[in-house]
């Protein structure tokens, strides 16, 4: 599997899929999740309502996938990140699940070529660094075969070097 690393826009990719770091409710919010829902159009949220109804939401470490509305990307997997509680809360596991469960998903439905933001470093908290060797990690270490390629998408200077630093070591 090839791995990239732009800084720029998730919402302007041209991918099989999208992740979005999503929370549990399905309906949107701010940062990456609110640029997705405004961006992708009201399907988005719609398969969303349906997916919430059906099954209460998505879990922390969980993910699900919808269609991408008006975004050039085929699907959307929403995955719900952790919330840093100075590692007290099983943080670490949980953020590689939502790796891993979104790379199934991304498998399940043939899709190629990803592209991932840094997940639950914003308002979450996650420390940027430790998340940032979990994301990579967890992505090299995955047995995932259909997958070909993954893009991590930094939206800011700061992951953006972190990322490069991580990568550029190994």
């Amino acid at each position: 599997m090839k791995i990239e690393l732009i800084k720029g826009d998730i919402t302007k990719q041209e991918v099989d899929g999208i992740i979005n770091a999503a929370n549990t409710s399905l309906l949107g919010g701010g940062g990456v999740d609110g640029a997705i829902h405004r961006i992708g159009g009201k399907e988005i949220l719609e398969e969303c309502v349906k997916i919430r109804n059906r099954q209460g939401g998505c879990k922390v470490g969980e993910a699900v996938i919808t269609n991408a509305g008006k975004l050039k990307t085929k699907k959307v997997v929403h995955t719900v990140g952790p919330r840093w509680n100075n590692g007290k809360s099983d943080e670490i596991q949980k953020l590689e699940n939502c790796y891993i469960n979104s790379l199934k998903l991304a498998e399940e439905n043939q899709l190629e070529t990803l592209a991932f933001p840094n997940i639950s470093t914003g308002i979450y908290r996650f420390p940027k660094q430790l998340a940032a060797e979990i994301a990579i990690k967890t992505i090299k270490n995955s047995k995932i075969t259909i997958v070909k390629k993954v893009i991590f998408v930094c939206y800011d200077e700061e992951n953006y070097s972190i990322y490069e630093n991580i990568l550029n070591k190994k």
